[in-house]
C-alpha cells in the first residue's frame, strides 16, 4: 500500500502517485449562522460542510455524491471563494486560495470556473449571450472587441450552437441550449479546473447524454480538471473517474468509480447504490431502505452521523466520530465496522438486518 501523507490528521493523497494533485481541499469547513431576534444575533449554526478533505488529480473527473442538502454544491462554492469559508484550505496548484488577495484571486479567477445547476438563472435575460459569454474576457483581458467576438463564437462552435446565436436573448432557447451557453462561457476563459454544479439535473434525459459528451470531449482537447456535483449516480457512474460520497456534511467514502460501484464499503453508499435502476427489466436488485430522516444540520447527531438511519450500528457509532482512512487502494471510508478487520463487517445482508430489527 502506498504510504501515506496526513493534513491535519486527515488522509490526503499517497506519496508514491506521480499523478498532479490539482486541487486539494483540507479539513474543509462551512457554517451558516441562524440568527433571531431584534438584534439578529446568532442563534445557532448550521453545519452545512464539516471538515471534509479530498484532492483532486490534473485532468481527471472528480464526483461528488450525496442526498439533497448533504453539503455537496456547498463545498464547490466555498472552494471556488463564491462563499467564505468557515474554516480550513483549498491548494489550487500550489497556492492556498483562501490566502490570496483580492488582486491575486481575480488573476486566479481565470484558471477555475462554475457550471451552474439552473441554466434559467444562470443567464442575464436582459443581456445577449454572446455579451454573457463575452463578460469574463472584458474582465480579465485587454482583447479588442473582435477579438473576444472570434473566441465567443468559436466556443459556441464548440458546443455546437451558431454564430448568430450569439446576438439572441437567454429566453430564446431551450434549457440544453442554455445549459450549453453556460458551458460556453465557463470555458471561454481556458480555465484549468470547472466546478460542474449538477449541469444535467435539469435536463431531461437525452440532453443529458449530450451535455456530458460535450463535457467530456472539452476535457480531452483542452486538458479539464472537473468537479462534478450530482446526485444521479448513473452519471457520475458514467462520467466520473473518482467519486467522494458525502452524508449530512461529511464525506463517508471515496474511491476510484469503479472500486466504489464494485465494492461500496460504507453502509450509506451500499443504499445509495441499491437505488440505482437496472436497465434490464428480467434482473432485480436488492434495496435497501434506510429508516427515519436526515437529521437536522443545526443539530447532527453525536459520533457517526449516519448511526441514526444505519441498520448496522452499535454503540461506538453513537459515541464516537470514525476515521476517515484508506482501507486499500486509495479506497477511503469513514465506518466503525471496517476497524474491526473482519471482511464484510459492512456489508449490509438481510441475515444482519434481521438479526438486529
Amino acid at each position: 500500500m502506498a504510504e501515506e501523507t496526513k493534513v491535519n490528521g486527515t488522509p490526503s493523497q499517497p506519496r508514491e502517485k506521480k499523478k498532479k494533485v490539482l486541487v486539494e481541499v483540507n479539513n474543509l469547513v462551512k457554517y451558516f449562522p441562524v440568527r433571531a431576534g431584534l438584534l439578529q444575533r446568532v442563534k445557532a449554526w448550521v453545519k452545512a460542510v464539516d471538515d471534509v478533505s479530498f484532492f483532486i488529480y490534473e485532468g481527471e473527473t472528480f464526483g461528488l455524491v450525496g442526498e439533497s442538502g448533504c453539503g455537496k454544491t456547498t463545498v464547490g462554492r466555498t472552494i471556488l471563494r463564491l462563499l467564505p469559508a468557515t474554516s480550513g484550505s483549498v491548494i489550487f496548484d500550489g497556492k492556498n486560495l483562501f490566502d490570496l488577495s483580492a488582486s491575486e484571486l481575480k488573476k486566479m479567477r481565470r484558471d477555475i470556473q462554475i457550471i451552474f445547476q439552473d441554466p434559467y438563472s444562470s443567464l442575464d435575460p436582459r443581456m445577449p449571450v454572446g455579451e454573457s459569454i463575452a463578460e469574463g474576457l472584458r474582465v480579465h483581458t485587454k482583447l479588442s472587441a473582435q477579438e473576444r467576438y472570434d473566441i465567443v463564437v468559436e466556443m459556441l462552435a464548440r458546443v455546437g450552437m451558431r454564430a448568430d446565436h450569439a446576438r439572441r436573448y437567454p429566453h430564446e432557447f431551450s434549457g440544453g441550449q442554455r445549459q450549453r451557453i453556460g458551458i460556453a462561457r465557463a470555458l471561454a476563459l481556458r480555465p484549468k479546473f470547472i466546478v460542474c454544479d449538477e449541469p444535467v439535473s435539469a435536463l431531461d434525459v437525452s440532453i443529458q447524454a449530450q451535455v456530458l459528451n460535450i463535457l467530456r470531449e472539452l476535457q480531452r482537447d483542452f486538458g479539464l480538471t472537473y468537479l462534478f456535483i450530482a446526485h444521479n449516480l448513473s452519471v457520475v457512474e458514467h462520467f466520473s473517474d473518482r467519486v467522494g460520497v458525502m452524508y449530512l456534511g461529511k464525506m463517508v467514502e471515496m474511491a476510484s468509480r469503479d472500486d466504489l460501484y464494485r465494492d461500496p464499503l460504507h453502509p450509506y453508499t451500499q443504499a445509495l447504490m441499491s437505488a440505482i435502476p437496472i436497465p434490464d427489466p428480467t434482473l432485480k436488485r436488492q434495496r435497501i431502505i434506510l429508516e427515519g430522516d436526515v437529521p437536522s444540520p443545526l443539530n447532527p447527531p453525536k459520533g457517526c452521523r449516519f448511526h441514526t438511519r444505519c441498520p448496522l450500528a452499535f454503540d461506538k457509532c453513537s459515541q464516537e466520530e470514525p476515521p476517515f482512512k484508506d482501507y486499500g487502494d486509495e479506497h477511503y471510508a469513514a465506518c466503525w465496522l471496517l476497524e474491526t478487520g473482519e471482511k464484510g463487517a459492512s456489508k449490509i445482508t438481510p441475515d444482519k438486518i434481521a438479526v438486529r430489527s
